[in-house]
């Protein structure tokens, strides 16, 4: 029904004037018209997550099973484990937890490599077997290979942080032809998001190589690693970003084939409610708060400014020529939320 991995070309990305798409987010199910829709399968469904997240089998502080327990009762619908350089065992988790089909572990790895000073962190979401890491001759060099050597592993591939330790820059990212999803937002301490000192930001970062031609998909995660210090904003903690991903099953292959695909929004505390992307227009409807105001930025091609509104639903018209489109919102206590861009042809 839908492309290889490696073939960008997923719904919410085709050329909008050959797309037919209606995309309705509820509490939990979604109703979905377009050309790649398999109408004898379940209707596809919204499941957070978190695909980045440590246990005491690597750095974190806490046993699997005590991990899994905190997201699990805090309303996710799955977990990845990603231990450094280890595959932490998900079967018996799965055991326990996933009785009622409503939990999912997935089995990862947080492949730990180098060049030179630059740490060069990726993520191998569902992997067979253990990734050992690559090496290279340069930093484009080892996330390439390390990136081929999770596929190979028949994994999904992403980059972690670019900003830890100034490793990784946006022009660097975009030569990496095997990868099509990175972190926009990490939740530890240490990861430089918002960049500085002449870096550019993770958001800018993403622009940059949007704008280049790279289709690139965005991330929000924990990088939880400690789960005994929640007042401790020092701590890497549980809770800081996620992402919502449309699948038809809750089942390792569904997702991980819906997370690579982009089915999904990346969030730090922002839920949307309803999304919608026609060939005329997008309108994102957010489930608000009392407490909270909300605005909605859309990009496009060099990080151009499309629109920004305050309405809910918000809506952009799609003019043409615009390159891709992906959308902001930002909460008036400091959370936010991103859409996948939508690429845009020429005016018709």
């Amino acid at each position: 029904m839908f492309p290889p991995p490696t073939t960008p070309t997923h719904p919410l990305v085709r050329r909008l004037p050959a797309l037919a798409l209606l995309i309705v987010l509820a509490t939990a199910a979604l109703a979905f018209a377009g050309p790649h829709v398999d109408r004898a399968q379940a209707d596809p469904r919204w499941y957070k997550g978190n695909t980045h997240t440590h246990t005491i089998n690597s750095d974190g502080d806490s046993h699997p099973d005590d991990v899994v327990k905190w997201y699990k009762e805090r309303g996710y619908a799955f977990l990845v484990l990603t231990d450094h350089n280890v595959l932490t065992s998900v079967e018996a988790l799965n055991a326990l937890h996933g009785l009622d089909q409503r939990f999912l572990v997935i089995r990862g790895e947080e492949v730990t490599d180098r060049f030179g000073e630059a740490p060069i962190h990726m993520n191998a979401l569902g992997p067979s077997r253990l990734v050992e890491p690559q090496g290279g001759t340069s930093v484009v060099d080892v996330m390439r290979r390390n990136a081929r050597a999770i596929r190979a592993a028949e994994a999904v591939p992403h980059l972690n942080h670019p900003n830890f330790g100034w490793a990784v820059s946006a022009d660097e990212l975009r030569q990496v032809a095997e990868l099509s999803l990175f972190e926009v937002f990490n939740g530890h301490p240490m990861v430089n998001n918002l960049g500085g000192g002449g870096v550019a930001g993770l958001e800018e970062a993403w622009d940059q190589i949007l704008s280049s031609g790279k289709l690139l998909y965005g991330l929000a995660t924990d990088d939880a690693h400690h789960f005994k210090r929640p007042e401790d904003p020092t701590a890497a903690r549980p809770g800081q970003g996620w992402i919502v991903v449309r699948a038809d099953t809750l089942t390792p292959a569904a997702i991980l084939a819906a997370i690579e695909r982009g089915e999904f929004y990346a969030s730090t505390g922002v839920e949307l409610r309803d999304y919608r992307v026609t060939p005329s227009e997008i309108t994102l409807d957010i489930r608000t708060t009392a407490f909270s105001k909300y605005r909605v930025r859309f990009t496009g091609k060099d990080g151009k400014l499309l629109g920004e509104v305050t309405t809910n639903p918000a809506t952009y018209r799609i003019a043409g020529g615009e390159g891709y489109v992906r959308a902001t919102v930002l909460e008036s206590n400091g959370a936010k939320a991103w859409t996948q861009p939508v690429l845009v042809g020429a005016p018709r």
